[in-house]
């Protein structure tokens, strides 16, 4: 599919706006290697040599510590394995991940009581939480939790929004009424409350907390739907479209959505922004995702209830200032690169 010349024009003064360029590439390349995570921070092995043959545990089955001539049936240690193997000097080896623990793994040595501080001895870069969790392997894992959250929250919101903003301003008449006395009840309704009573009544998981925001999400973006649908429908190419007998579907989707596509574009930024830190203040307040689940708030809560260890408020603070810097600095550069009064051409 080939881009038309505005849009190529729209894109190429996008990369021009350096600040958000670069944070649209540091982005992107952050949320890739987190779908990618267990290579750079795992409990299990990237690559086992023993005896001449190879494992791959990562990604593979639980291999127990029997197989490599340990006593036990359980899933292997690789770290001690690998201390094991040293020992030995019989040419065995294991490469382990740069930072060599899960998210769920309680690391508690005799005589040490968590929360813990950074150490790179013990590789434990950002120290352990108040179970003995390495705050590094909950941060990585927290986040992609966050994005995967926020993509399809983002994705189920537009979808809906859209298509009935597209319809409210496109067909108008008592269709647009009725959406409109619905949208302002449903939107006078405390989201708040009833993720409290969802949480009172059960467990809320991933896919129960995107529900319950897609209940509340969906009426942003559809007004803004409304609005632009309505006013393209009274443009000059839409009157000529229907008097040419075009459909109501055929002038939606091939005239008036990719001329509203800035309207959709220039959200999409800061609706990710927005679902990232809807679900860890969910968590941070205890109505988020269930324990031992990693999470940026529930990490926060720990950080606040425990101001001494430092290292968990600070990390979680950081990384989230970071990312919604980032975030912003993308949704601004994209606000400026598709602005329509830019790129407009008056006859």
């Amino acid at each position: 599919m080939r881009l038309d010349p505005l849009t190529l024009k729209k894109l190429k003064r996008f990369r021009t706006i350096k600040r958000g360029y670069w944070s649209a590439v540091a982005l992107a390349v952050v949320i890739g290697l987190s779908f990618f995570a267990e290579v750079f921070v795992n409990s299990r092995a990237l690559l086992v040599r023993y005896q001449g043959r190879w494992y791959l545990p990562t990604y593979g089955a639980v291999i127990p510590g029997r197989v490599f001539g340990l006593d036990y049936d359980y899933e292997t240690n690789y770290r001690k394995l690998s201390e094991t193997f040293s020992a030995a000097g019989a040419g065995d080896f294991v490469l382990l991940p740069p930072a060599p623990y899960n998210a769920y793994e309680n690391d508690l040595p005799d005589g040490v009581y968590p929360p813990t501080r950074p150490s790179w001895k013990d590789r434990h870069y950002l120290g352990t939480d108040t179970s003995g969790r390495d705050v590094l392997a909950r941060l990585v894992y927290g986040f992609r939790t966050a994005i995967l959250f926020a993509l399809i929250l983002l994705v189920v919101n537009y979808t809906v929004g859209i298509s009935i903003g597209c319809a409210m301003g496109y067909f108008g008449g008592r269709f647009d009424l009725f959406f409109q006395r619905l949208i302002e009840i449903w939107s006078n309704v405390p989201f708040l409350y009833v993720i409290i009573i969802v949480a009172s009544i059960m467990v809320p998981n991933f896919f129960t907390l995107i529900m319950i925001m897609v209940f509340f999400g969906w009426m942003h973006m559809t007004w803004y739907m409304r609005t632009a649908a309505y006013k393209q429908k009274t443009r000059e190419y839409v009157l000529a479209a229907r008097a040419l007998g075009a459909s109501d579907a055929y002038i939606i989707f091939r005239h008036i959505l990719p001329n509203t596509i800035s309207v959709i574009v220039t959200f999409i930024p800061f609706s990710i922004s927005g679902g990232i830190v809807s679900l860890t203040s969910l968590d941070y307040l205890g109505f988020g995702l269930p324990p031992p689940t990693p999470s940026w708030g529930e990490l926060l809560h720990q950080g606040t209830s425990h101001l001494d260890a430092v290292w968990i408020v600070s990390s979680v603070v950081v990384s989230m200032i970071v990312l919604l810097t980032a975030v912003t600095f993308v949704g601004e550069a994209i606000r400026e690169a598709f602005d329509p009064r830019r790129h407009a051409v008056y006859e």
